[in-house]
């Protein structure tokens, strides 16, 4: 049900209402015309939809965003997004968890603003891989202008947001979580982040052909030596281009894309091992997918799965000093 936060001359108070809903930010009006600024709530239930024009020119500066996601989607006016640092070179935007977000929006700006959860985007990707992800989704912030899919998916998030001022959003809680789930299994599958490895083979069909053809080299050729110049020569570009091109699609690199699909057939044999089908030690199992360095690939799969690996491989170590779990993550 939609709900008006605030409406009227004070930027103040607006901002208030804003921080309130989000989280707290820096805030600098500039000059030029003002009209009244308006602030509302279009729908909140598993995930959040907004909509807000300052009514000013405004600077806004938000610190690391915590466990949300905030997708802006321009209604009117032509306005900057910078998310980590760099200005988004695309009319919508998404910022994660442990992400600054700073924008420089015209008085005549509006905006529709979509709030999702991590656990939202985590449910998401469960979904698909049968676990949440260890760590936070890290989305490239520019969701492609000119992109049929995201173009669909923008299409749909503006009607939710006329579906949730209708009689049937009152009345059928259950149609607007359905609404809820295209919206963020949609986010999930068309926009590149950095833990495509993780997900089927299906998914981000609409990526450009040259990172496509570095992905499956990398899934073919996972257990063995692969460079970058390897996987660039398979994909049929410089590596500087390939380069480029994985830092736009997915905030990361070439190497580190391999690194985690890697991880994750680690990750897989390691559950093998823990359910029985399977036997081996950690560094058995770490040698065969490329990782020789074991204290460095024990920090990486730390990192990527919130434990050690031996605590995967035996949940039973659950119980036992961490001293141990090192011992046995290098043996």
């Amino acid at each position: 049900m939609q709900h008006l936060l605030f409406e009227g001359d004070d930027v103040e108070a607006l901002d208030e209402a804003v921080t309130r809903e989000f989280s707290p930010h820096g805030l600098r009006v500039g000059r030029g015309d003002r009209a009244p600024g308006r602030f509302r709530r279009l729908h909140r239930q598993g995930l959040a939809l907004y909509e807000l024009g300052w009514g000013v020119p405004v600077e806004v500066a938000a610190g690391e965003l915590p466990d949300f996601y905030n997708v802006h989607l321009p209604l009117a006016g032509e306005g900057s997004v910078r998310v980590a640092g760099r200005e988004v070179a695309a009319s919508c935007s998404i910022a994660g968890p442990g992400m600054t977000l700073g924008m420089s929006l015209p008085a005549g700006s509006d905006t529709l603003i979509l709030f999702l959860p991590r656990a939202a985007v985590d449910n998401a990707v469960a979904a698909q891989t049968g676990e949440p992800p260890a760590t936070a989704l890290r989305f490239a912030p520019a969701l492609a202008d000119g992109d049929p899919a995201v173009a669909a998916w923008q299409a749909t998030v503006r009607a939710f947001a006329q579906f949730t001022a209708s009689p049937l959003a009152a009345r059928s809680p259950l149609a607007a979580a359905h609404f809820e789930q295209v919206l963020v299994h949609g986010l999930v599958d068309l926009q590149p982040h950095d833990h495509l490895a993780a997900l089927p083979a299906h998914a981000h069909p609409a990526l450009p052909r040259a990172v496509r053809r570095a992905m499956a080299y990398c899934e073919a050729h996972v257990g063995e030596p692969v460079s970058v110049a390897d996987m660039a020569a398979a994909a049929r570009v410089s590596p500087r281009t390939l380069q480029d091109r994985f830092r736009a699609d997915f905030g990361t690199t070439p190497a580190a894309y391999l690194r985690r699909v890697r991880l994750d057939r680690v990750h897989q044999d390691l559950l093998r091992i823990a359910d029985g089908s399977a036997s081996g030690t950690v560094a058995e199992v770490a040698t065969r997918w490329g990782f020789t360095h074991l204290s460095r690939f024990a920090a990486y799969y730390r990192e990527a799965y919130g434990q050690l690996p031996s605590r995967t491989a035996d949940p039973g170590r659950a119980g036992k000093p961490e001293s141990a779990d090192r011992s046995a993550d290098n043996g």
